[in-house]
């Protein structure tokens, strides 16, 4: 009896030695650890990094940099680099400041700004429209205006993007524009304003519905429809559904947008690594039977290729203008710490035909380019095309 007791306190000591022995490898072994067990779990070795490196190059760097190191830059630094080594142009690391630039951008909330659409033409920056509702209409900014002074400062040289930068500003603010309409200049002082700048435009020229779709966001299905819903309302002949330009957006909205047009069928494939997954179109398709031309060009891109790419394999419509970007995958925003944001590649898309676009882009049925000197002289050969196609 004794023995056993013996026994019994001897095997709880080695135990707990051996309890304490695991611990104290767990805590100073750990990575070698996890690289024993991770197999017998079914979990890639590869999944975990060893950062033993970084820790020995930044142990290096506060050791011999003769300077002062900023270490929110530095890991803010080490995650960017981290990100950029995946070597995939859409998995992209985000900053706070870029996170929230980009959520801007992506819901058209551009800030303090009069509302205009600017270009260049025969080499000045023009404007190429107004935005209803907006300051710069509001003030009696016209289309074709040339903008040759901007606070009094002449825009010789400049590009869009200068223009508009400096154009823009605070809410509340003042910015003076100079503009020269045939042979008059006209200066106007504009109270900058937020900027109200929807995803969807629509308009009814010589019986034929216009509509023009810039982003997909969270409001360009129920646009889209809206304006559908009106041209079907004026008895239109034909319907010219314009992307060029548009850079995608939220990968839902496009098979609402192609429900106008085609009926619960399927718009577009997805696959990763595990699994595919089918979208089909969504609603009363209320355009199917009218005449329709979509307008593409080289920065129609992911989520209005796919519109673009369901449009012709089903023969919904005819792609008329360039051949599109090519973006056939689909990204997922991922919060980090502190407000920033990873924007990384989850899966690869398909064409109702299984055609994945990336790089090659989509063909259009009718190729017609759109020159710089149409530009310059108001000419839009694309839509003229598409309206010669429609026959009316």
């Amino acid at each position: 009896m004794n023995n056993r007791v013996e026994l019994t306190k001897l095997t709880l000591a080695f135990g707990v030695l051996l309890v304490l022995a695991l611990g104290f490898i767990a805590g100073t072994r750990s990575d070698e650890l996890y690289r024993a067990l991770a197999p017998a779990v079914g979990v890639k070795v590869d999944d975990k990094l060893n950062l033993s490196d970084v820790e020995f190059t930044y142990s290096q760097l506060i050791s011999h940099f003769n300077g002062k190191l900023d270490r929110d830059k530095l890991l803010e630094g080490a995650s960017r680099g981290l990100i950029e080594a995946a070597n995939d142009p859409y998995t992209i690391y985000m900053s706070a400041k870029e996170a929230k630039e980009f959520e801007k951008d992506l819901s058209g909330d551009i800030g303090g700004g009069i509302g205009a659409e600017i270009g260049i033409r025969k080499g000045q920056p023009t404007v190429i429209r107004t935005l209803p509702e907006n300051p710069a209409q509001k003030a009696g900014i016209h289309a074709g205006d040339v903008i040759i002074a901007v606070n009094d400062e002449v825009t010789i040289d400049w590009d869009a993007d200068s223009t508009v930068k400096v154009i823009r500003g605070e809410i509340g603010t003042t910015v003076k524009v100079t503009v020269r309409r045939g042979n008059e200049t006209k200066k106007f002082s504009i109270t900058r304003a937020e900027v109200n700048n929807p995803s969807v435009q629509s308009k009814i020229q010589n019986g034929v519905g216009i509509l023009t779709v810039t982003r997909f966001d969270n409001d360009t299905s129920d646009l889209t429809r809206r304006a559908a819903e009106k041209f079907v309302s004026k008895r239109v002949k034909a319907v010219v559904l314009d992307l060029r330009g548009n850079g995608g957006g939220f990968l839902d909205a496009a098979p609402r947008v192609a429900g106008l047009w085609l009926d619960d069928k399927v718009v577009v494939t997805t696959h990763n690594n595990t699994s595919d997954q089918e979208l089909r179109a969504e609603g009363d398709p209320i355009l199917k039977n009218i005449p329709t031309a979509v307008l593409v060009n080289g920065s129609t891109a992911s989520a209005a290729e796919i519109v673009a790419g369901a449009m012709k394999d089903y023969n919904a419509a005819q792609l008329i203008g360039e051949r599109t970007f090519g973006k056939g995958t689909v990204q997922e925003i991922v919060p980090l710490r502190n407000g920033a944001q990873l924007k990384v590649t989850i899966t690869r898309w398909f064409t109702p035909k299984g055609n994945n676009i990336t790089k090659s882009g989509i063909k259009p049925n009718i190729s017609v380019d759109l020159t710089q000197k149409d530009v310059d002289n108001n000419r839009d050969p694309q839509l003229e095309r598409a309206l010669k196609e429609l026959a009316v």
